[in-house]
């Protein structure tokens, strides 16, 4: 592994000073990160946290009843597993993956070791966590007073900046499980975006036709998520 420039592509252990770069590189595990695999149920205690590269990972929050609702998204920006070095050990949401891809991960106590050391590691993690918790808040925001047109607009937009192309494989089921609406919702939304000219949907594949078109219609909520996010964190290196 420690010849391949791969973890890199994760924007968090992109911008790893040198001394904790090394001191993580031959720690990291390499894994491939399937479309549905849950990295961790509500309540579970982590043994890992997952900084995906190519994938993308939905944060959900999981009723009694067993319905859930995303609350928020992780990609090759960020990290999986923040109730680990914030104190609570294990969440109430569910860590679901949305789109398939790779990814790495890290055990458990050596990130609780490397925050503990209050060191560059803690203020990334501590600014990537203010920027995760401006998506949740805007995300219930959005999803209170927001069209669903609207809500899939900034979903597919917070999907595309955390992939390498244009095209999202994702079913209708599993998009209105994530925005906790009927099926029929989401295949009205699609219709008026596919119809707008703006995407091109069929057989459970999304492709953007006209990403400034979905800016355009989408609320203010997706520009507010991005500025934060370009605030706080460190901007790509091309790998």
């Amino acid at each position: 592994m420690a010849s391949t420039p791969e973890p890199r592509k994760n924007q968090l252990l992109s911008a790893l000073p040198d001394a904790e770069w090394q001191r993580w590189l031959p720690l990291l595990e390499a894994v491939e990160l399937p479309l549905g695999e849950v990295l961790y149920e509500s309540g579970s205690t982590l043994s890992h946290v997952y900084f995906p590269t190519t994938a993308i990972v939905s944060l959900l929050y999981v009723m009694q009843d067993g319905a859930s609702a995303e609350i928020a998204v992780v990609g090759n920006e960020g990290i999986v597993g923040i109730s680990l070095f914030m104190g609570g050990g294990s969440t109430p949401s569910r860590a679901v993956v949305q789109s398939a891809g790779k990814g790495f991960r890290l055990k458990a106590h050596v990130l609780k070791e490397e925050f503990n050391r209050a060191g560059p590691v803690l203020h990334l993690l501590l600014r990537y966590t203010q920027a995760l918790i401006t998506q949740m808040a805007q995300t219930a925001v959005c999803n209170r007073h927001h069209s669903l047109d609207q809500q899939l607009c900034r979903w597919l937009l917070l999907s595309l900046d955390r992939l390498q192309g244009n095209e999202l494989v994702m079913t209708q089921e599993l998009i209105a499980n994530m925005l906790g609406v009927r099926r029929e919702g989401v295949t009205e939304g699609a219709l008026k975006l596919q119809k707008a000219g703006l995407i091109s949907y069929k057989r459970g594949r999304i492709l953007v036709l006209d990403r400034q078109g979905l800016e355009q219609r989408s609320c203010e909520c997706y520009a507010v998520v991005k500025k934060e996010y370009d605030r706080l964190l460190p901007q790509k290196i091309a790998i």
